[in-house]
């Protein structure tokens, strides 16, 4: 026998789809194949907790916590100014984000003391830690 489409047959066979609630005469009505009391027979019952699911969605990590709204405070080292500024320049967010110092134009830039600064400079618009403070001030620096 050949295969042409009008003899095509699945290779599987489709189990009908069981109709429950439909009257007593189709032996599936009344409690609609649920049984009498009992969680399994109410309406809201969850399927996951039906499948045993619930085991497994306790066991799986889950994200905790929330994101700030508020942008991160980015810190720069007075050894990292002394490396890619020169004497007399001006350390503000805009000269900062041009060389990449940091990663976006933001208020929350703070210089901290870490490393050595050799030169001059003129700081504007960054919040600066005391001892950031003193060393550049004792080189001449200004903070504005």
């Amino acid at each position: 026998m050949s295969i042409k489409l009008h003899n095509l047959q699945s290779s599987t066979q489709k189990k009908k789809k069981k109709r429950v609630g439909r009257g007593n005469s189709s032996g599936h009505g009344t409690y609609s194949t649920r049984g009498l009391k009992g969680q399994k027979s109410r309406s809201g019952v969850s399927g996951l907790k039906l499948k045993g699911m619930k085991r497994i969605i306790l066991a799986t990590p889950k994200l905790r916590g929330f994101k700030s709204i508020y942008p991160k405070t980015q810190t720069i080292t007075l050894g990292r100014l002394n490396k890619f500024f020169k004497n007399g320049d001006i350390v503000n967010p805009e000269n900062l984000l041009s060389k990449k110092l940091v990663d976006t134009k933001t208020k929350n830039i703070k210089i901290v003391s870490r490393g050595e600064l050799t030169m001059k400079l003129i700081v504007k618009d960054c919040k600066i830690s005391k001892s950031a403070k003193e060393k550049i001030e004792s080189l001449g620096g200004e903070i504005e």
